[in-house]
């Protein structure tokens, strides 16, 4: 029984990118890394070397058929990570309430809905490089941290909070409370991104939220927001990916912030 516990506590991360991050974040955590033994490239060398340093096991002795009994069809690049899956979830809480707010404005990205664990990585990484706080999606009818999507993120899922909730209306409202401006995207909206209406320079900060591709934000989210815009689409497609628009919505949020601080300058 004590074996089947310990087994429930650890999964497998794999790739570069993600082994990496776990490495230089969160070193603790990992309790053993596989390098098929047919690489002993740059890259597998580096690798070995940051784990030494970070006085990781190294097990460079598996074959090919490891790597293809544990990720038939995933892009590992001969290489895999056993860590700790004990990992302490975030409450929103725990941002808010130790987050100053008097030497900067927060910036947060909330998804509603989004079930692709790929489009979860994407959003995560995107959210790292555009130094998102705090990524909030709900328990329910979306996606979780899995292998897809710390892989996907490229180390983003060790440096970005990702915060579950219960009800996303119900923390919509909560952020609202902190003065923090809660801004939507919407096809239906009136008012296009790049206008200058949505922003709130008395705001403590902007929480960006957006749905999936094919339905958007649900009705109740829609209703929360302070504010719906749309993203000007100039071709004959209908939506964007939500990756895509998270990345539209959050860099035109850096370019605000860059250009406010300029001029108060």
């Amino acid at each position: 029984m004590q074996n089947q516990k310990s087994n429930q506590n650890q999964k497998f991360i794999y790739g570069f990118h993600s082994i990496i991050s776990k490495l230089r974040i969160h070193p603790e955590s990992i309790k053993e890394i596989y390098i098929e033994n047919s690489r002993n490239d740059k890259r597998t060398q580096e690798l070995t070397q940051l784990a030494n340093f970070a006085n990781v096991a190294v097990n460079n002795s598996v074959n090919a058929d490891f790597f293809q009994k544990l990720f038939a069809n995933k892009n590992h690049q001969s290489v895999a990570a056993k860590i700790d899956n004990r990992i302490k979830m975030l409450h929103l809480d725990d941002i808010l309430d130790t987050f100053d707010f008097s030497k900067q404005k927060i910036l947060l990205l909330v998804l509603d809905g989004i079930t692709d664990p790929r489009n979860l990585g994407a959003c995560l990484r995107t959210a790292d490089a555009a130094g998102v706080d705090a990524v909030i999606v709900p328990k329910d009818k979306s996606a979780g941290l899995s292998e897809v999507v710390i892989k996907t993120a490229c180390g983003a899922a060790d440096s970005v909070p990702l915060i579950a909730v219960t009800n996303l209306a119900r923390t919509l409202k909560q952020l609202q409370e902190k003065n923090i401006w809660v801004i939507g995207t919407s096809d239906a909206a009136k008012v296009s991104l790049y206008e200058e209406r949505w922003e709130n320079n008395n705001a403590n900060g902007y929480a960006w939220v957006l749905g999936s591709e094919g339905s958007g934000l649900r009705q109740l989210t829609q209703k929360t927001c302070d504010e719906l815009v749309f993203i000007p689409m100039l071709g004959s497609v209908e939506s964007l990916n939500v990756a895509v628009a998270t990345g539209i919505c959050l860099y035109e949020s850096v370019r605000r912030n860059q250009q406010n601080q300029q001029n108060s300058k």
